[in-house]
């Protein structure tokens, strides 16, 4: 468990703020069952058919999959639709929406993460870094149109990961759709829906000046969230970093709890509900 010490500081600094900014790397959804891609090895554990084909995350996560084995790449990505629609998020997303819902400027996020959860979790002011899985777009792309991919359901082969027909299609153009997702190399990604997003979240910090930051399951690898978090906490140093392998803070303000996510939060609430 956290020491009380750290805890108790991280709690004071919940306590004390105006808002919450949320922000949040794949770390946070472990406690919730999804898989840990991290390195080859976490992600073959999860998706052990690849490992058979010696194909990594990255190689996958690659737009060219939808020209020229259209079947694979919705293999890969109508399989994590389907895995992430199914997830429940743990406790830790209604902790964290219950401490910002006690302050004036409420709760905000930030997430490098395209499974959806913090919607799921009834989050409304949410900024998707990389995309949602939970959209589509052409791969042409013919035009910006992004639209929600809410009744899409598709068969994939659990031997050979690939997806069975019909695939989607654009419902401007009629060829094939993809998730509205930013891939490795990826120069057709409709960006417009994370961008309002983003602006709409940093219009929201500019109001909220005595915010906390509460960073979860943020690594060095991909370090977009990290970087907006650091960013956002500049100025006072209200920066809670929950990372059980990467806890380390730069600067020497802010706290570093380095657990996973739900139990310390879990931990945390404790703290908050007896003060």
């Amino acid at each position: 468990m956290p020491s009380s010490e750290d805890l108790g500081t991280a709690a004071e600094l919940i306590a004390g703020a105006d808002a919450l900014l949320v922000c949040a790397g794949a770390g946070m959804g472990v406690d919730s069952g999804l898989p840990d891609f991290r390195g080859g090895q976490g992600f073959w554990r999860a998706y052990p058919p690849y490992e058979r084909l010696g194909l990594s995350f990255e190689e996958l996560a690659d737009p060219r999959h939808f020209a020229e084995d259209p079947e694979l790449a919705w293999g890969f990505y109508g399989h994590r639709l389907q895995l992430y629609q199914e997830t429940v998020p743990h406790q830790g997303f209604g902790l964290l929406l219950k401490w910002g819902a006690e302050k004036p400027g409420g709760t905000a996020v930030f997430t490098s993460n395209v499974d959806g959860q913090f919607q799921s979790a009834g989050y409304e002011l949410v900024a998707e870094a990389h995309g949602s899985i939970r959209h589509l777009q052409c791969t042409v792309p013919c035009g910006a149109d992004i639209w929600p991919a809410t009744d899409l359901r598709l068969e994939v082969d659990e031997d050979t990961m690939r997806a069975a027909g019909p695939l989607p299609e654009c419902r401007a153009c009629g060829r094939l759709a993809r998730p509205n997702i930013l891939m490795f190399g990826d120069f057709d990604w409709i960006s417009l829906r994370s961008d309002e997003q983003l602006r709409t979240l940093n219009d929201w910090r500019r109001r909220h000046r005595n915010l906390v930051v509460v960073e979860l399951g943020a690594g060095r690898a991909v370090p977009t969230v990290r970087r907006y978090a650091e960013l956002a906490s500049a100025a006072t140093g209200a920066l809670i970093r929950i990372n059980p392998r990467e806890p380390e803070i730069r600067h020497n303000r802010g706290v570093s709890l380095p657990y996973r996510a739900l139990e310390t939060l879990t931990a945390l609430d404790d703290l908050l509900t007896a003060g």
